[in-house]
């Protein structure tokens, strides 16, 4: 018997479907995953905030008193809070992606059911995303009890972390569709990584830094994220810089959904 399509009605190819409780599924598989290795992750989402605040917030804080109007250890403490979201959110993708992928075959298990490429994507980055949210929170909770002072609008924080989380997922699980090897795991980390932590605004201002190295600033999502943070934290940054922000953030962020989709989509079929 052959199936056949009513003339006039719209089909829907496999590969172009998205649904709900498909990237429900994903979530919820994740979180299975997370209750066995809670403490392990746990521990240093607390112990990296406390290290870079001592080191960084208390150590160059005795000779930097204010930067950009705020004091050192405010500064380092969001910039402490956008590092645990790259961190949080890059890596998971990344490591995680490549051997679900290549190694562990888990993905080709779950492509042999109705699931799509973009529903993966998409579950194992929300999913990634409530990670580094509580990230965020768990970062600035820390910070607040080092003596930052914390406006009513850092309510707002744990929606800038659940965003980039997402988008560092997408950008890592993109990556990670790219390699065929473990050995090169270091080119993205030295490359791609790295660069980003640094030239962040996280440890020093990017106003005074060199006019050539304000431009991949510029376009560095953690930069953004790191923005959004100063600005609900301290209401540092009027309408327009704000408006910026979320205009990048949010193209960085439908762009490495776009990457991650297409090229862990070609990687599973060749």
């Amino acid at each position: 018997m052959t199936a056949t399509t009513p003339a006039g009605t719209a089909t829907t190819r496999p590969e172009q479907r998205f649904r709900r409780d498909a990237v429900g599924a994903i979530v919820i598989r994740e979180w299975k995953v997370f209750k066995r290795v809670w403490r392990s992750l746990m521990f240093g989402s607390v112990v990296e905030p406390v290290v870079y605040l001592l080191a960084f917030g208390f150590g160059f804080g005795a000779l930097v008193a204010e930067v950009g109007g705020i004091p050192y250890l405010d500064f380092m403490a969001t910039g402490s809070a956008g590092i645990a979201v790259l961190f949080t959110g890059f890596f998971p993708g990344f490591i995680n992606g490549y051997f679900r992928r290549k190694e562990n075959h888990l993905y080709d298990g779950v492509m042999s059911t109705p699931t799509t490429v973009a529903e993966i994507v998409t579950g194992e980055a929300v999913w990634t995303g409530i990670r580094t949210a509580g990230a965020a929170v768990i970062t600035l909770a820390i910070a607040a009890v080092f003596g930052v002072d914390l406006r009513w609008s850092v309510v707002f924080a744990p929606v800038i972390g659940f965003v980039g989380g997402f988008g560092f997922a997408c950008l890592g699980a993109a990556f990670a569709s790219k390699l065929r090897s473990t050995h090169q795991f270091d080119f993205v980390i030295s490359g791609v990584v790295v660069p980003m932590f640094v030239v962040a605004g996280s440890f020093f201002p990017l106003e005074d830094a060199p006019a050539w190295l304000r431009y991949p600033a510029a376009v560095n999502p953690l930069t953004h994220v790191v923005d959004l943070f100063r600005a609900a934290a301290f209401g540092v940054g009027d309408a327009t810089s704000i408006a910026i922000n979320l205009a990048v953030l949010g193209f960085s962020v439908g762009l490495s959904w776009l990457l991650a989709v297409r090229w862990l989509r070609k990687a599973l079929v060749s």
